[in-house]
């Protein structure tokens, strides 16, 4: 049995499944903190809703790439996905606390494009950080 777990096909199978569930239980996380309704906004064409939640996909996933890189089994991985993924929540808090002449959610559910792309680059930019650093 040992042979089949170590087998490359199984184990990419294995991070996929698990970075796509994750990634469905962060972005259900994301969607708890903000006050809009991430899909219902996408549906109505908000591109600034889409481009915050593209980066944070994008986020999440890279955040795994580097956790997969860096960890030799699957739980390590998770572990390190995870705390990866507390960081880029907390810098999502930290940015809203940074902009106090107007709310982040508030502009975002506007469609304010400028700061949706901001939000973007966000969670890109600090996925990298967080990534190497795990």
């Amino acid at each position: 049995m040992n042979t089949f777990w170590e087998n490359d096909w199984v184990q990419i199978a294995a991070y996929y499944s698990v970075v796509v569930l994750s990634i469905i239980l962060f972005l259900t996380i994301f969607e708890l903190v903000t006050k809009y309704k991430n899909w219902e906004e996408i549906q109505n064409g908000n591109l600034a809703v889409a481009m915050a939640t593209g980066g944070k996909i994008f986020g999440i996933a890279n955040i795994f790439r580097f956790s997969i890189q860096k960890h030799e089994s699957l739980l390590e991985m998770l572990g390190s996905g995870v705390y990866g993924f507390v960081l880029l929540l907390l810098g999502y808090f930290i940015y809203e606390f940074m902009t106090p002449k107007f709310r982040i959610d508030d502009e975002i559910q506007k469609d304010n494009r400028a700061v949706g792309f901001i939000s973007l680059v966000i969670s890109v930019g600090l996925s990298f950080v967080i990534g190497e650093a795990l």
